[in-house]
């Protein structure tokens, strides 16, 4: 039986939608999520008066019009996989967007709640840092592309690469609570991508209570939805992961909490017991 939390993509619409996850369909407040696949020429268009928008150019090159301004040529990486930022452009609540791809394109259209006081503008590849995080088989490549240190209304975006044979999202961590100066409560979506393509991946979305316990497996272009609880996610030997993360909620900040039971794997290592001989 399919999770409830997995969303499959399905054939290209005429907007080129391919995947979808609003908040009534997911059965939330925040985090809206759309991909669309375009070919060469074809118009993406849209636009919400309460909700802000990240685009991001996964893969392929595009111009984007939004508030009167207009962003040619963004992008441009081949696959997700490429060591290279992507395109963004950040859109406020209300005001509406096309985008015209160059060629083939796999666009994310990550939306929600916004005030509409913002600006639009294209996000400067050079402000979306990088950081390794993990070690050993717990290394993953993180991108920033929509951090809470850069404006916004209640989006946060961020991209990672895990290589074939390593975990990310781990120790399993949780954010759903507001518990100030320990936890932030943000709605998640994971937007997963595989190289090769005919891989998978693993992820575990569970509470403390384990009322919610889903382990689910992952093929190439398909999106977990993680309400709540702990969610860790693992890439099996020979098959390099990609996800694309957008988290939203009543604070826009990403405070997290490790599951205790886990916790032990990110602390120092005792100091050795000196040696009395």
């Amino acid at each position: 039986m399919t999770s409830p939390l997995l969303v499959r993509p399905h054939a290209p619409d005429d907007s080129g939608t391919v995947l979808e996850v609003t908040p009534a369909s997911a059965g939330w407040k925040h985090v809206g999520f759309r991909v669309a696949r375009l070919i060469d020429g074809q118009v993406h268009a849209g636009g919400d008066a309460a909700r802000e928008t990240c685009l991001v150019l996964v893969a392929g090159s595009a111009d984007i019009t939004a508030g009167g301004q207009s962003f040619e040529g963004i992008g441009g990486r081949a696959t997700p996989f490429e060591d290279r930022a992507p395109g963004a452009v950040y859109v406020p609540a209300g005001v509406p967007y096309a985008v015209v791809a160059r060629g083939d394109v796999e666009l994310a259209v990550c939306t929600a709640p916004g005030r509409g006081d913002g600006q639009v503008r294209q996000i400067d590849p050079a402000r979306m840092s990088r950081e390794v995080r993990g070690s050993g088989t717990n290394t993953r490549h993180v991108r920033n592309i929509l951090p809470q240190t850069e404006a916004a209304d209640s989006l946060l975006v961020v991209e990672v690469i895990t290589p074939g044979g390593h975990w990310s999202s781990y120790p399993p961590h949780k954010h759903d609570t507001a518990t100030p100066g320990e936890e932030t409560a943000l709605e998640e979506t994971y937007y997963h991508r595989l190289q090769p393509s005919q891989g998978f991946a693993i992820q575990r979305v569970y509470t403390d209570d384990r009322s919610l316990d889903e382990t689910v497996s992952v093929a190439d272009g398909d999106v977990v939805m993680v309400p709540r609880g702990y969610h860790p996610v693992g890439a099996p030997h020979g098959y390099d992961l990609y996800y694309l993360n957008v988290m939203a909620g009543p604070q826009r900040r990403w405070v997290f909490r490790n599951d205790p039971a886990h916790e032990w794997i990110v602390q120092p290592a005792p100091a050795p017991a000196p040696d009395k001989r």
